[in-house]
């Protein structure tokens, strides 16, 4: 279980996780080494270089633990989550664009003996169609799906929404607009739900690693109605039974719905990953957190 969108969405994907597990199907959990400002004051995703603590599984994968930190000492979520479990979680390096993320998912799936990537995203960005008014960190998304879809054939790749909405971007009417888009191309697999049980696994991780969408989650799994506000008040989510319900579709059969992905599938490098977004006219998290740290050193 991958969370595709950096921060703590490998929170969000203990949810599916658990739920393989019932299944009786073993699992690993990890994410992308990108914290957002609040936590990693420096902009943009942490290349493999500037980790210590994890052992590498290739390239452009590591073995995270609990004191898997960047060289200045930031922990990931993926740390947290490691701690919380007892048992290391997979950090993907996107500093290489879709091409490097491939190689660093195919490495850490060959050493840990995983047969199918789950690629989880909290909130539904991650199926954006890209004009949504509200979007604003695509980036590391498309990056992580685009990597999906250039191992087609070699490994299997499902990709699941939760907590549509919990994110505060699109809304959970565009999220779900983006779910039927993908059951008309053929790609809806099905739904699952986090329970009460996962609602509070969820809230633990999402204290530790601070992340509010999956906090969120877990609100909604537990039956809270109305809206919260995130992100300091600049963002406001929908709570409800919605929030609590995750949505998987095939990643090959997805392809022609994820125009993001496709635009940023061979941009060899982040900045040409961008490049690839701006193109479209869309704007990513990348753009804000060198704004900010500007700003800030200015």
């Amino acid at each position: 279980m991958l969370g595709i969108g950096g921060g703590g969405d490998v929170v969000g994907s203990l949810a599916i996780a658990r739920r393989c597990q019932e299944l009786e199907t073993p699992f690993v959990v990890g994410g992308v080494a990108w914290e957002r400002l609040p936590v990693d004051p420096k902009p943009g995703p942490r290349p493999a270089n500037e980790i210590r603590g994890a052992d590498p599984l290739g390239r452009h994968a590591l073995l995270a633990r609990a004191e898997t930190a960047t060289v200045d000492g930031v922990r990931f979520s993926e740390s947290h989550v490691a701690e919380m479990l007892g048992m290391p979680t997979v950090l993907i390096d996107i500093t290489g664009g879709a091409p490097g993320a491939a190689e660093g998912i195919a490495a850490a799936a060959g050493r840990l003996g995983c047969d199918l990537v789950v690629y989880v995203d909290v909130g539904g960005d991650a199926i954006a169609a890209g004009d949504e008014p509200g979007l604003a960190s695509p980036l590391c998304d498309a990056i992580m799906l685009a990597a999906g879809l250039r191992l087609a054939g070699r490994l299997d790749g499902v990709a699941t929404v939760i907590g549509a909405g919990c994110d505060g971007e699109l809304t959970a009417d565009e999220v779900l607009a983006r779910v039927a888009a993908l059951a008309r191309a053929g790609a809806w697999i099905g739904a699952t739900s986090v329970t009460a049980e996962q609602a509070d696994e969820l809230e633990r991780g999402a204290r530790a690693s601070g992340s509010e969408a999956s906090m969120q989650v877990a609100r909604c799994a537990r039956g809270e109605l109305g809206t919260a506000a995130i992100r300091d008040g600049r963002r406001t989510v929908p709570l409800g039974p919605l929030g609590a319900l995750g949505f998987s579709f095939d990643l090959e059969a997805a392809a022609a719905e994820l125009p993001l992905a496709v635009a940023v599938r061979d941009a060899e490098h982040l900045d040409g990953a961008r490049d690839a977004l701006a193109a479209l006219g869309v704007r990513t998290e990348l753009d804000y957190e060198l704004d900010r740290a500007r700003g800030s050193a200015g």
